[in-house]
């Protein structure tokens, strides 16, 4: 465990504030080897207020809060919905898994969900109150801002006194974390056996932990049977395909505790420097191609026939972001889809 001396943390984030106005928090925590929830712990007692409690049971609340914009991202890709919590269901004990459906749709795996904080934060159209959501290693979960525009203040306000925890120091520790160890030789045959007999895309992971194995190395075991590699230069051309066709697409991202997936056509697609965009009136994603290193086509067995995914990975053979045509259980896959895949 680590504590953070907070005085030198602060004097050094407010001097980079002054240095670098326009950066965010995840990119000055990135330059000060910190992690985000520090930074943001340090502003405890000026306008920012540390949460505590079952997160699960505060999950429950969040419809409370009228129109809010929720965002999920990892280093490589962020997804921004505005809408409403709408369908909350929450299972399980040991390990509770909430389930969001609706025009914000998410899996939040509770878990990991060490730290929250309550703050309001400056932007173009004015201050913006907000609950973020860590993982032990201070690492962002997802953060809810409620909008101006249909969000309800006093909902939040109440959210905030009845979590507001009773500590509220600067102070944090936080637990580094460590990474996931994986076996590298597997039976192939057995594996690609499991994976020819998956009846929902929903097993597959469960398959990846029987074998213990890295999911993109699953990827290159089963290459030339269920997977090809692709490459992230076509990733524009689908999108721009999908939207110009309406054609209604999936897309998940996720952090460790909290996976955020959209369902429905795109409209705009931009590409500006190195950042790949969807710029929507209520969605929006962000896709940083320079975190890109693999991109591949997979394809996974079901009962209602195979289902068409694009998986793209960072250096670190970590997955940063799926896209799928969209589809329902019980139905099968858009053949407009496979086909657009296919093409591209």
């Amino acid at each position: 465990m680590t504590t953070t001396t907070q005085l030198t943390l602060t004097e050094r984030w407010n001097q980079f504030k002054i240095e670098f106005p326009k950066k965010r928090i995840r990119e000055a925590a990135q330059a000060l080897d910190v992690s985000e929830a520090e930074l943001l712990a340090t502003e405890v007692g000026a306008g920012t207020i540390k949460l505590e409690g079952d997160f699960s049971e505060l999950y429950k609340q969040l419809p409370t809060l009228g129109r809010v914009m929720s965002l999920t991202r990892n280093d490589g890709c962020v997804l921004e919905h505005k809408g409403l919590f709408e369908n909350i269901n929450v299972q399980g004990e040991a390990h509770k898994v909430g389930t969001l459906i609706g025009s914000i749709e998410a899996r939040a795996f509770f878990n990991f969900w060490k730290f929250a904080f309550a703050s309001e934060v400056k932007t173009a159209h004015g201050s913006m109150k907000n609950i973020q959501f860590f993982d032990a290693a201070g690492v962002a979960v997802t953060k809810i801002y409620l909008l101006e525009e249909g969000g309800n203040s006093v909902a939040y306000q109440k959210i905030v006194d009845t979590y507001k925890a009773a500590d509220q120091t600067t102070e944090l520790e936080i637990t580094p974390e460590l990474a996931p160890t994986y076996v590298e030789h597997i039976d192939e045959a057995a594996f690609i056996a499991d994976w020819t007999a998956l009846k929902d895309t929903h097993d597959f992971f469960m398959m990846l932990r029987k074998y213990k194995v890295n999911r993109m190395r699953a990827l290159e075991i089963a290459g030339n049977t269920f997977t090809r590699k692709s490459d992230k230069s076509k990733l524009t051309a689908m999108l721009e395909a999908a939207a110009k066709d309406t054609l209604p697409i999936m897309i998940f991202v996720g952090s460790k505790g909290n996976i955020q997936i959209h369902q429905d056509v795109i409209k705009t697609v931009r590409v500006m420097d190195n950042w790949l965009n969807i710029l929507d009136p209520n969605f929006n994603m962000h896709l940083n191609l320079d975190e890109i290193a693999d991109t591949w086509v997979v394809r996974k067995p079901t009962t209602d026939g195979e289902v068409t995914s694009i998986e793209c990975f960072n250096k670190d053979r970590e997955l940063v972001v799926q896209f799928f045509g969209l589809r329902k259980p019980g139905k099968p896959e858009l053949t407009e889809w496979r086909e657009l895949v296919n093409t591209i």
